[in-house]
C-alpha cells in the first residue's frame, strides 16, 4: 500500500486527486490550514479531512512513499521544509497525475477558455459509451462522483490542461507536465499576469506545451484564433495539426440545431460549439464517430457555472457563468444575446481574480459588455486587502470598459437590492464570476426576481 501525504489537501483538485488516490486503495493523509466547501464536507465523507487545521511537522514520517504540494502551500511550510530535509519524494498534483498516466494514452485540453466545458463534452460522450477512462476536470460534472479519477485500468486519461504554475516549487506550467498524445489548443487570451507580466510570456507558455506534444501526436486547435493559429502554423513540431471553426448549425425558437443531422442541442452560444467541435474532433481520435458523437451530445447540458440556468420562466432567464477574463466575457454576453434575439440582457460581472483587478490589465476590458442592455461590475472591497492590491473606483471601471453607462457596486447588499428592484420582464441576468459576490445566495435571488 502506497503512502501520500497531501501538503494543501484542500483545494479544488488537490482534494479531489486524495480522494481518487484512497479509492484506488492507497494510505491518503493531507494538512491545510483552512478548508472550505464543498471539498471540507467531501473529505469528510471519505474519513480524509484534517482533524486539526494548520501545519505539523509530525505528519511528515519516514514511511511515506511521496508527498504532493499543493499551490496553497508557502515556500516556508515546515511540513514542506521537513519533507525536503529528510529527501521524500515531492510532486505537484500535475505531476503526479502524469505519474499515474505514463502508460496511457494522455489527452490534454489546454487554451485561455473553454478548457473545462471541452474536457466535460468528452467525458459525457465517453461516458455515455460506457467507455473506461481516467480524467481530471476543472469542475463537478453530473454523472461523476469526483473531479478526478486515476485507475490502473483505464487505457486513455482525459486531462484539463491548466497553463497556471505546477507547485510552490515547480514554476512550470501544469500542463506542459503531462506530454499529451492528443492535445487541443481552444484559443489564447491572455491571463494570469502576476506570472506571466507581458502577453509574449503568456503566447510562450502555448508555444512550449505544443513542444511536449509526444512525436506524432495529435494537435486540435481552433483557427478562428489568429494568435494561435500562427503559433502552430510557425511550429516545427513533428505533429498532425488538425484545425476546427465553428460548425454549421441553425437556430429555431430559441434552440441550437447541429447540421446536417439537425441534432438539437442543451446548450448555445458559438464559443460552445467551437469546444463541441474540438471535443467531437477528439472522440473521433478515440474511436467514436460523429454520427454516434451527436447522438451522444445532444444530452450534454453544460459545466457547472458555465452558462448554468439556475431560473426560467416564459419571459425570462437567469445564468451563471464563469466568465471573467475579457475573452471569456465576450463570448458570453455574446452567446445568450443571439440566443434570445428579443430579450433585453442585464450582465453582471464581478471582479475578482489578480489579473483582473489590475489596474494596468483593466484596460484589456475595454468594450467587452458593449453587446449588454444594462452592465453591472461589482468588486468586493475585502478582495483588495487580501490581494493587497491598490482599490479600484467606479471611474476606473468605467474609462478601462469604455463604457460611462456601467453602474459599479462594491457591497454585495447594495448589488443584490439593486437586481431586486428591476423589472426582469422580457429580460435575462447573466451573472459572470470566478468569485461568488460577495456570498449573494444566486439561486434564491433567480428564484425571487421581479418578474
Amino acid at each position: 500500500m502506497k503512502r501520500i501525504h497531501f501538503i494543501a489537501i484542500g483545494g479544488s483538485a488537490m482534494h479531489n486527486l486524495a480522494i481518487a488516490l484512497h479509492k484506488k486503495g492507497f494510505k491518503v493523509t493531507g494538512s491545510d490550514d483552512v478548508i472550505f466547501e464543498p471539498s471540507s464536507t467531501r473529505l469528510a465523507n471519505y474519513g480524509l479531512l484534517p482533524a486539526e487545521f494548520g501545519w505539523f511537522e509530525e505528519n511528515i514520517t519516514p514511511d511515506l512513499d511521496a508527498v504532493i504540494l499543493g499551490m496553497h502551500a508557502r515556500l516556508d511550510n515546515p511540513e514542506l521544509l521537513k519533507v525536503q530535509a529528510m529527501g521524500i519524494k515531492i510532486y505537484s498534483y500535475p505531476e503526479y497525475i502524469y505519474e499515474q498516466s505514463k502508460d496511457k494514452l494522455r489527452v490534454v485540453i489546454g487554451g485561455s477558455h473553454g478548457k473545462t466545458t471541452i474536457t466535460s463534452m468528452i467525458l459525457h460522450v465517453l461516458n455515455y459509451y460506457k467507455r473506461d477512462f481516467d480524467y481530471l476536470v476543472g469542475a463537478q460534472l453530473a454523472g461523476f462522483e469526483t473531479m478526478v479519477k486515476v485507475t490502473d485500468a483505464a487505457p486513455v486519461i482525459i486531462i484539463e490542461g491548466d497553463e497556471y504554475l505546477a507547485s510552490p516549487i515547480d514554476r512550470r506550467p501544469k500542463f506542459h507536465l503531462y506530454q499529451a498524445n492528443i492535445a487541443v489548443i481552444s484559443g489564447i487570451a491572455w491571463d494570469h499576469i502576476n506570472v506571466f507580466p507581458t502577453f509574449e510570456d503568456y503566447i510562450s507558455q502555448f508555444t512550449q506545451f505544443i513542444d511536449t506534444i509526444l512525436p506524432k501526436g495529435k494537435l486540435i486547435y481552433c483557427e478562428n484564433d489568429l494568435e494561435l493559429r500562427k503559433i502552430v502554423v510557425n511550429s516545427k513540431a513533428n505533429l498532425d495539426k488538425i484545425p476546427y471553426s465553428i460548425p454549421a448549425h441553425r437556430l429555431i425558437d430559441g434552440v441550437t440545431y447541429l447540421l446536417p443531422q439537425n441534432t438539437p442541442l442543451q446548450v448555445f452560444g458559438d464559443h460552445n460549439l467551437m469546444n463541441l467541435n474540438a471535443a467531437r474532433l477528439v472522440c473521433e481520435q478515440l474511436g467514436i464517430d460523429e454520427e454516434d458523437f451527436n447522438t451522444a451530445i445532444s444530452s450534454f447540458t453544460g459545466a457547472a457555472k458555465r452558462l448554468e440556468l439556475l431560473n426560467a420562466t416564459q419571459y425570462s432567464s437567469v445564468y451563471k457563468d464563469f466568465a471573467h477574463s475579457p475573452s471569456k466575457l465576450t463570448a458570453t454576453i455574446s452567446a445568450v444575446k443571439a440566443q434570445f434575439t428579443n430579450r433585453k440582457l442585464v450582465a453582471c460581472m464581478e471582479l475578482h481574480t489578480f489579473s483582473s483587478l489590475n489596474k494596468e490589465f483593466l484596460q484589456q476590458y475595454k468594450d467587452t459588455m458593449h453587446d449588454a442592455d444594462l452592465a453591472l461590475v461589482y468588486i468586493d472591497e475585502k478582495t483588495f486587502k487580501h490581494k493587497k492590491m491598490e482599490p479600484l473606483n467606479e471611474q476606473d471601471v468605467q474609462t478601462s470598459f469604455n463604457d460611462k453607462n456601467i453602474i459599479f457596486f462594491s457591497e454585495a447588499e447594495a448589488l443584490e437590492n439593486y437586481l431586486r428592484s428591476l423589472d426582469f420582464s422580457n429580460t435575462n441576468l447573466l451573472l459572470m464570476s470566478s468569485g461568488n459576490f460577495g456570498g449573494i445566495d444566486l439561486v434564491k435571488l433567480a428564484l425571487e426576481l421581479n418578474v
